[in-house]
């Protein structure tokens, strides 16, 4: 079974302390949490083990929507958000974890939103993200109800190539263990492309 340590981490955890750390619902018979990742409903069925989204119904979790899932909802803390932007070798341990290959996926960005920078804000209003005014585009979205990103895009020119940043909040790093941001940042990063073929 996938992420089998995770599931019984989180069954020793008091339920209705975890739905009011992570900032979601605890539903019974069965035992289970409603929550959202990157604007879609999944339901996460501590009975069955299983994590589903309701958007398209009862499509199951890939690997890396269930690591973010329960890494979340067993390390989520009840923080207001310190609404300061840090990179990701600002967070603790983060200067030695994201490098090689656990680089952040800004090349994609780069790719997708380099030259079109516009396309940012049409592709993140599927995934309901607030624009922010930094770079030549830039937008919040949240991956998770605590665990907010910030993308940002600069076009090229003629003395630099086109640059892209992820962003998080200083918190990020109480609510989810590097390896599980890592895969937060690859989630929306897909989800952004994704939706920018989706409106070209």
């Amino acid at each position: 079974m996938s992420h089998e340590e995770l599931w019984q981490q989180l069954a020793e955890l008091d339920r209705q302390q975890t739905s009011q750390r992570a900032k979601c619902q605890y539903l019974t018979d069965p035992e289970r949490y409603v929550i959202k990742l990157l604007n879609t409903e999944y339901i996460v069925n501590l009975t069955a083990q299983q994590i589903f989204s309701t958007q398209p119904s009862s499509q199951p979790a890939e690997f890396l929507e269930q690591l973010c899932l329960l890494a979340y909802l067993i390390n989520a803390r009840e923080l207001p958000l310190a609404d300061k932007l840090v990179s990701a070798e600002s967070l603790p341990g983060g200067a030695f974890f994201f490098r090689g290959p656990h680089t952040l996926p800004t090349r994609k960005l780069e790719e997708t939103f380099g030259s079109k920078p516009d396309l940012l804000y049409e592709a993140s209003a599927h995934l309901n993200a607030k624009q922010c005014d930094f770079g030549d585009a830039s937008v919040k979205l949240f991956v998770l109800p605590r665990v907010p990103l910030t993308f940002v895009i600069w076009v090229a020119d003629e003395e630099f190539p086109a640059r892209a940043s992820i962003l998080f909040d200083e918190t990020a790093g109480s609510h989810l263990l590097l390896d599980a941001l890592l895969a937060a940042a690859n989630l929306a990063v897909d989800a952004l492309v994704k939706a920018a073929g989706q409106s070209s």
